[in-house]
């Protein structure tokens, strides 16, 4: 939590968005359809009045770990092209939400000067605190780690509430529920749990380190109107994994 000039405390959080958030299901790229969908969803959330940074994926435009797997190229290679698919989105996202009157910056881990701002963990700060949106890209900037390592880290940089990891379904699972129909979902779990269940909810990385800094994880379904700003404001929606 952090202060604001007016003296009231603001809900600071970290919104995780897949790559396939930018594109229809089983598509590629920025559908701008999806773009615009997610900008306003955002731009509801932000009314609420809390600070909002989003550590964004690559997924829709390229799978590091498919060209590794596939031998077309080594895996630190395969991941660096992940990271800079994420400035893709990362870019994509700070344009939409400027044109719709969203006050934004992307900031990428990995040194790109003339595309957008490098990440310094002040310069972020300071950004959110002036109530911009802070998109952020690139992952860590290290290969071998993915974007929800990414998200666990800048949430503990950052000071965040929680990280809010927006997906297709409505929570947290105890199996896949499109291939198991009498898969349940938790309301609430413990950050043991999901790693003992492997539940894939996010990499056993960003779990440990979340579970280490006893940061909250809130899974829920963007997809449904309204969703991203009702977990922004700290409803009670989808999975919560905390201690």
């Amino acid at each position: 939590m952090s202060d604001n000039p007016s003296g009231k405390t603001t809900r600071r959080v970290l919104l995780k968005l897949s790559g396939e958030v930018f594109c229809p299901p089983g598509g590629h790229g920025i559908a701008p359809v999806e773009l615009a969908e997610i900008a306003r969803e955002i731009q509801s959330a932000k009314r609420s009045g809390a600070q909002i940074a989003v550590v964004v994926g690559g997924g829709n435009m390229i799978r590091g770990g498919e060209l590794a797997r596939g031998g077309v190229t080594d895996q630190a290679t395969a991941d660096q092209m992940g990271m800079l698919g994420t400035v893709i989105n990362g870019l994509a996202l700070r344009e939409k939400l400027t044109e719709i009157g969203i006050e934004s910056r992307c900031l990428t881990a990995i040194g790109i000067p003339s595309v957008a701002e490098a990440f310094i963990r002040l310069r972020a700060l300071r950004h959110l605190e002036k109530g911009r949106v802070v998109v952020l890209a690139g992952g860590t900037g290290n290969p071998f780690f993915t974007t929800d390592s990414a998200a666990a880290l800048r949430s503990i940089e950052l000071g965040c509430d929680a990280i809010l990891k927006a997906t297709k379904v409505d929570g947290v699972y105890s199996a896949d529920p499109k291939k198991d129909p009498k898969a349940t979902r938790f309301d609430k779990l413990t950050y043991a749990e999901a790693i003992e269940r492997q539940l894939r909810v996010m990499d056993q990385t960003a779990l440990a380190m979340c579970r280490e800094h006893d940061m909250p994880i809130v899974v829920f379904d963007f997809k449904k109107s309204g969703n991203i700003r009702h977990a922004v404001e700290g409803e009670d929606i989808g999975t919560r994994i905390s201690v």
